[in-house]
């Protein structure tokens, strides 16, 4: 999902998403919504034999951005509470499945209980119904009012104050997104006071895509794909998204 160099010292270390050139296939370059996409080969990487075209075209972007997250960012340990923002979202979907996978105990929030049903399918422990409860309370209710260990956030301005308020002290937010605007207001002494860390994460790189390829093969993650529609009806499947009516990935096929 992602193109860098291949040849500078950040990509010769392993960390090519921290390349200077690097750049998000359908975000700072041109994307998928075409019969042909150009990507360097030094960026490729050979789609598993047993996995079909919409399986390898579902995983890559939302489960290396939520691994790169959770175990390279966040460090999380098994135990710990991770709040998941977004089940419905390829990333919170994803994400959800990757912390379990490291044992931890996963509270996950949607505006729809059908969505909150489907959350707990992939494994999350508690779920909070964000239109009709307040995030940060919950968090904190679910939790015997000591807060989480980490936050997954992606939202932005919408969620930010209650992410940070649903940290227990020393508590890791990690962020790669902001969807709802880039404008999170933060008041710097809760975060000082609390000693909490706030984690940039921007997708992850070849080595732990190869990674997440290796648990895909192994059966310990699995695709969320919530529809499948041709090229040609790439509107339709826009306005699905823009709607909130997805749960997981979106695919576009030929």
């Amino acid at each position: 999902p992602g193109i860098s160099c291949g040849r500078c010292e950040k990509c010769l270390l392993g960390m090519d998403n921290q390349c200077r050139f690097y750049a998000i296939v359908g975000y700072e370059v041109d994307g998928g919504y075409a019969e042909l996409v150009k990507v360097p080969r030094t960026n490729l990487i050979a789609k598993p034999s047993a996995m079909d075209f919409v399986e390898a075209a579902s995983f890559p972007l939302v489960f290396l951005t939520a691994y790169h997250m959770l175990v390279n960012k966040a460090r999380v340990q098994a135990g710990e509470s991770v709040l998941v923002l977004g089940a419905g979202s390829g990333v919170g979907s994803a994400a959800i499945q990757v912390a379990k996978l490291y044992s931890a105990n996963v509270i996950a929030t949607a505006g729809e209980d059908e969505k909150l049903v489907k959350a707990k399918e992939l494994g999350a422990d508690q779920t909070i119904n964000h239109r009709t409860q307040d995030i940060a309370e919950e968090a904190r209710k679910l939790t015997g009012k000591r807060g989480v260990d980490v936050v997954v956030e992606h939202v932005g301005e919408a969620t930010w104050e209650k992410s940070l308020r649903s940290l227990a002290k020393g508590g890791r937010l990690v962020t790669c997104g902001a969807t709802t605007g880039a404008e999170g207001v933060t008041d710097v002494r809760y975060v000082f006071s609390r000693e909490l860390s706030l984690h940039g994460s921007y997708m992850g790189s070849k080595g732990e895509l190869l990674k997440v390829v290796e648990l895909f093969r192994g059966g310990k993650l699995k695709k969320v794909v919530d529809s499948v529609y041709p090229l040609k009806d790439a509107r339709a499947a826009q306005e699905r998204m823009e709607r909130s009516e997805h749960f997981g990935k979106i695919v576009l096929t030929l």
